[in-house]
């Protein structure tokens, strides 16, 4: 069975990536590089990471007209991802053309509303303050589209694979029982997440930020 926890190397320190993931790489399922990884160490760094052979989530969250996305898109295919992100709120154009740019094997899956957001902020930025809503709207979006799935915070996972049986649904924001939620404001625990319909859970800090992440990762897989 396919381990799903992807462990989010969200650090711009290669050797610390590198560190953790030879540490975790026999309790999860894949490496997670973010934005701060990718900057940070750019193609040659994600083939370093590769090395150690497990799946490749490359979490850039693509935002821009369908042209530059696609182009985007174009650039990092030598890298081969599992699984790559876009913003849902680019539009459908922009999705399908990320998909179509996409090499045969990487999921193309779209962020709807980000964990780090509640109603308040939505409502901030002129949208309705239901995240709920909103991630069920983005969804029928992108599974129009015809990528993958999408990112959604556990809260409503549920609703977004009833609405979408075949999608594919990553979930972060996730936290062990009285773990620190830190920036997160809509989080799950990951056995939680998994019931509610995630394809895979994505762990960062309750893993990373630990004093030994194997046995981190150990605790968090033995509750799923």
């Amino acid at each position: 069975m396919t381990r799903p926890i992807y462990v989010a190397l969200d650090t711009p320190d290669l050797e610390r990536a590198k560190a953790i993931a030879a540490r975790v790489k026999n309790h999860v399922g894949g490496l997670k590089l973010g934005l701060e990884f990718f900057c940070a160490n750019g193609h040659a760094g994600v083939r370093e990471m590769a090395a150690y052979g497990l799946p490749i989530f490359l979490d850039l969250k693509l935002h821009d007209i369908p042209n530059t996305v696609a182009k985007a898109v174009q650039s990092l295919s030598p890298l081969k991802p599992a699984i790559l992100t876009i913003h849902a709120s680019g539009g459908r154009a922009m999705m399908e053309d990320a998909k179509a740019a996409a090499p045969a094997g990487t999921k193309v899956v779209a962020v709807t509303v980000l964990t780090s957001l509640d109603g308040t902020d939505l409502a901030s930025i002129g949208l309705a303050d239901d995240p709920h809503a909103q991630v069920v709207r983005l969804a029928g979006l992108a599974r129009d589209a015809g990528i993958d799935g999408i990112v959604c915070s556990g809260n409503e996972v549920a609703a977004a694979r009833k609405a979408w049986p075949g999608g594919f649904f990553v979930v972060p924001g996730v936290r062990p029982a009285g773990g620190d939620i830190g920036d997160q404001k809509r989080v799950m625990t990951p056995r939680a997440a998994l019931d509610a319909g995630a394809s895979i859970l994505v762990i960062g800090r309750p893993i990373t930020a630990a004093e030994d992440s194997d046995t981190a990762a150990r605790a968090i897989e033995a509750t799923l």
